[in-house]
């Protein structure tokens, strides 16, 4: 009895084992090879599978999310015979597991050395400063070349990053000398536009004023011509008016022209007056005042001869 439990025991453990071994459950986003007998039996997916204990063995558990292959900086010649260190990281995805794992001994090691010798060519065919300023270039060309050599291994090179280009120390320094005299040259030259600009807005500035000086001068100068017309306008006037009142108090009065003879007369040693008066001319007008004025003196004198009849004075008085 003691042995057939024994025995019942043993093939209970057996069943166990085969059982436990006949389960496979795959992770997520995962993918793996199965062999039977050394041949590729098929790919297992994610989630639970059976296979044959014993029989069916797992060859490979491959990875199918995007992986980074990142290996150390590069050393590489441009075409100017300058040495320079390109670090790379190259993402890669495997789309066929069959062929990532029977057409390639190891993928990762097989796109780390195509990535370096093809980013030697690609930087061999460029000057440095063209290999420094082209990343866009080289990341194109590097996975132009990866994408065509891969596609057999069942690789999907999804992208091709460079992430630095070091170039020699003496370059390096020689490098930012020439950037120092760029931007100190750019920055005389934009001090010179500034200066250039100010002298410009300055004399404009100077030109606008003097225009508007100009122009408020010859607006002040019409606008004093024009008082001082309608000044002598208004004197011309008032005077006229004077004349005017004048003649008309004369012919109201009717004031005689011996009378105005005589006033004449009175008047000339004022118009004589003065310091400035060097010489004085005798108008024509002083003739005919003359004449009035004698001839009022002679009526007078004839008046006074009459007799006592015309009842004038005599000689005696």
């Amino acid at each position: 009895m003691l042995a057939i439990v024994l025995i019942l025991l043993v093939f209970v453990a057996i069943l166990l084992v085969i059982g436990w071994r006949s389960v496979c459950i795959v992770p997520q986003s995962m993918v793996y090879v199965v062999e039977r007998f050394g041949r590729h039996h098929r790919d297992l997916k994610s989630g639970f599978n059976i296979v044959v204990p014993f029989v069916d063995h797992i060859r490979e558990r491959i990875d199918m999310r995007i992986q980074v292959v990142s290996f150390p900086p590069q050393a590489a010649i441009t075409q100017d015979n300058l040495s320079v260190n390109v670090d790379t990281a190259v993402y890669v995805k495997v789309t066929n597991p069959y062929n990532a794992t029977y057409k390639v001994a190891n993928f990762i090691q097989a796109v780390e050395q195509l990535a370096s010798a093809t980013l030697r060519n690609v930087v061999g065919g460029m000057e440095l400063e063209q290999t420094l300023t082209s990343r866009d270039q080289i990341n194109r060309e590097l996975r132009s070349v990866l994408d065509e050599a891969t596609e057999e291994w069942g690789i999907e090179v999804s992208r091709v990053e460079l992430k630095a280009i070091e170039p020699p120390e003496s370059v390096q320094e020689a490098m930012e000398k020439q950037m120092r005299a760029d931007r100190d040259k750019r920055a005389e030259i934009l001090t010179a536009e500034g200066q250039k600009q100010s002298a410009i807005l300055r004399a404009e500035g100077e030109q606008s004023a003097a225009v508007l000086t100009a122009k408020g001068n010859a607006e002040a100068e019409m606008i004093n011509a024009k008082a001082e017309a309608d000044a002598k306008t208004l004197r011309a006037r008032g005077e006229a008016d004077a004349i005017q009142m004048v003649f008309k108090a004369l012919r109201s009065g009717e004031v005689d022209k011996d009378m105005l003879a005589y006033s004449y007369l009175q008047k000339l040693p004022e118009i004589a007056r003065g310091d400035a008066n060097k010489v004085w001319i005798v108008p024509s007008e002083m003739s005919k005042a003359m004449e009035g004025i004698g001839d009022a003196f002679g009526r007078f004198r004839f008046e006074g001869q009459e007799g006592p009849e015309s009842g004038g004075p005599s000689r005696g008085d």
